[in-house]
């Protein structure tokens, strides 16, 4: 799982077939919560590349999806954003996980 660093989500999309991302900030305790149930997920479905990104520091990022509530997860296959969803169960990771291993 890649925790971005700087704002460069865009290069991550174009470089790999599938990238699920969690937006979320360091105010949110749900998005805190999640993120290493994430990086859990990330170690057993290694096709995706799962990426962290700070909402509030990283705009350009947090602009390839429509994020009004956090956290919010977005799914991109093939550079396009296929999905995303919004909540603070791990469910709702899990279904996008399920749509991008077509399971």
């Amino acid at each position: 799982m890649i925790d971005l660093d700087k704002d460069n989500l865009g290069e991550i999309i174009e470089n790999n077939k599938t990238v699920l991302v969690q937006y979320g900030a360091t105010w949110c305790g749900h998005c805190r919560m999640l993120k290493p149930k994430l990086k859990n997920l990330s170690q057993e479905n290694e096709g995706i590349q799962f990426v962290y990104v700070d909402a509030e520091k990283f705009p350009e990022s947090r602009n390839f999806a429509k994020v009004q509530n956090l956290p919010t997860f977005a799914l991109f296959k093939d550079g396009k954003l296929v999905n995303q969803k919004q909540g603070n169960k791990i469910e709702v990771v899990k279904e996008l996980v399920d749509e991008a291993t077509g399971n």
